[in-house]
């Protein structure tokens, strides 16, 4: 397949952004240089690369601080050089800023400057040198800089794009050291078609096919295993599930079966395409407005939303078909459950303890009026309390579990 349309659609005007960016970069070291510390303002992440794509809009940047100032220090500092613009402080293990100019979304994150990883006090410490890794591979094989483009595209239009608890697929950097690794965009596609479960990736074969017996279980957890070629104890692709694993192959096959530029267009959500995918059976479909806050925390608070109502309907003998949850814009999401179109029946078997248990038979007994007997146990046929899901769903909802997560919560 010709890539050029897609690459003609994807890349960005990048001396236009680096424009932006360095104009922002001089202002921001302006201010350092001011408070007299020593540390330096660098773009960092897709940027950085020149791997970003058209309408990208979140731009890194690394305050690279001296060693010499306390880890416990970092972020006060850095805040202290942002005072002429709106930020917001982002806690986590090493708190970071959000800045909103003209349309881009500013991280400055503190970090130390450090040559190694060994000298990292923090993981953020290490997103420099990676930027640096992959920019000395483009440097050897400058097409690799577009195959990357192709890559998070693809991701992006898959739904499988994002490191973040509520989405748990392919983070800039997994993306970043398959494409290396598989030497371009085909070629990582081809290469992932054939994945298994426990897949492992080993860059530099620091750990010579040895890599599931050397790392830390603890590292191994996920169905991919990507070794950090500037980390080796790390698992790069820690972040993925099974889910977004599953479909990446899925997507990558299909791909190489019917190749199409479709693949690298993001379909615009409708619960009306959900409805007519799933016309044979039942759709409960769910309005969500989340509370504000850092989207990753906000997220996995739908994501408990969506595992809640999964379980108590499967719970109730619903037999669920699917089920996933859109987040098209900051304000509102939308969640669906698909099930069996038939209401259950009115009654169930309820099972009771084998019949040689004459105690706890006596006790079923006592609450249950009308019992039987089959295959050596004691059975009571009692009324459902939901044979409804929908109605079940509207009840659930109410729930102060659910409430707590969400700001507002409707059936659509």
């Amino acid at each position: 397949m010709d890539f050029n349309n897609v690459l003609k659609r994807i890349r960005p005007d990048e001396k236009g952004m680096f424009a932006v960016v360095s104009a922002f970069l001089k202002q921001l070291n302006g201010e350092i240089k001011k408070k007299k510390l020593k540390a330096t303002a660098i773009a960092g992440g897709s940027i950085a690369k020149g791997t970003f794509l058209k309408g990208d809009h979140d731009v890194d940047i690394f305050i690279r601080f001296d060693k010499k100032y306390p880890n416990e220090k970092l972020s006060n500092l850095a805040e202290s050089c942002l005072k002429k613009w709106k930020y917001e402080r982002i806690h986590g293990s090493r708190d970071y800023f959000n800045i909103k100019i003209e349309g881009l979304k500013y991280e400055i994150i503190p970090v130390y400057d450090i040559s190694t990883t060994n000298e990292a006090v923090n993981i953020t410490d290490c997103s420099p040198l990676h930027a640096e890794w992959v920019l000395n591979q483009i440097a050897k094989k400058p097409k690799l800089r577009d195959d990357i483009r192709l890559t998070k595209a693809f991701c992006k239009a898959a739904e499988v794009y994002g490191a973040e608890s509520h989405i748990r697929g392919f983070s800039g950097h997994m993306v970043d050291i398959l494409t290396i690794y598989y030497g371009g965009f085909e070629e990582f596609l081809k290469g992932a078609s054939s994945w298994k479960e426990k897949q492992v990736i080993d860059y530099f074969d620091i750990y010579k096919g040895r890599t599931l017996e050397m790392l830390n279980k603890s590292k191994i957890e996920s169905p991919l295993i990507v070794v950090d070629p500037i980390d080796p104890g790390r698992n790069a692709s820690a972040s993925i599930n099974k889910e977004k694993f599953d479909l990446f192959i899925s997507q990558a096959q299909e791909f190489l079966k019917h190749p199409s530029e479709e693949f690298f267009v993001k379909k615009k959500f409708s619960i009306t395409d959900i409805k007519k995918k799933y016309k044979n059976y039942k759709v409960i479909a769910l309005d969500i407005t989340p509370f504000s806050g850092k989207s990753d925390i906000v997220g996995s608070k739908v994501v408990k939303v969506l595992e809640y109502l999964r379980g108590e309907l499967a719970r109730h003998d619903f037999a669920l078909i699917d089920s996933n949850w859109s987040w098209p814009d900051e304000k509102m999401a939308v969640m669906w459950i698909v099930v069996d179109k038939k209401d259950l029946e009115k009654t169930m078997e309820w099972e009771g303890p084998p019949v040689a248990n004459k105690k706890n038979v006596e006790k079923f007994k006592q609450k249950h009026k009308k019992t039987y007997v089959k295959d050596e146990k004691i059975y009571a046929t009692v009324q459902r309390e939901y044979v409804n899901a929908e109605k079940l769903a509207a009840y659930l909802i109410k729930q102060h579990y659910v409430k707590e997560k969400v700001k507002k919560i409707t059936l659509a």
